[in-house]
């Protein structure tokens, strides 16, 4: 269930935009908020079936989203080449660390970082 949340949390921060307001209002109530399907239910002045169906909807367009457009996969690509940079510059020596290319990856690697911060 926790991966579920993280998923869904995770496709909603690359794809919410693009979803109606109620189906934003309800994954967040659900999701971010934890809120039971009958307190969204009474929030919207929906029954609990309109809001499991809205939810369900909303899952299914972030889903085809990420399979149409893969911008949570690359996500996580660029953070496993952080990872990956952080751990290359970690073995290396203060004295290693001068060399021009390793100056220029760490430039590299901090942009990448201003870059997932913003986000």
């Amino acid at each position: 269930m926790l991966d579920k949340v993280l998923r869904i949390g995770l496709l909603y921060d690359f794809y919410g935009a693009l979803l109606t307001d109620k189906q934003q209002r309800c994954l967040e109530m659900h999701y971010l908020n934890d809120d039971s399907l009958g307190e969204i239910a009474r929030a919207n002045a929906v029954s609990r079936q309109a809001v499991y169906d809205i939810l369900r909807r909303a899952e299914q367009i972030l889903e085809d989203y990420e399979l149409k457009l893969g911008l949570v996969e690359r996500f996580k690509e660029e953070q496993a080449a952080i990872h990956s940079i952080y751990g290359c510059i970690d073995s290396l020596s203060d004295e290693e660390r001068k060399i021009p290319q390793i100056k220029l990856a760490l430039e590299i690697l901090q942009g990448l970082i201003n870059r997932e911060e913003e986000t």
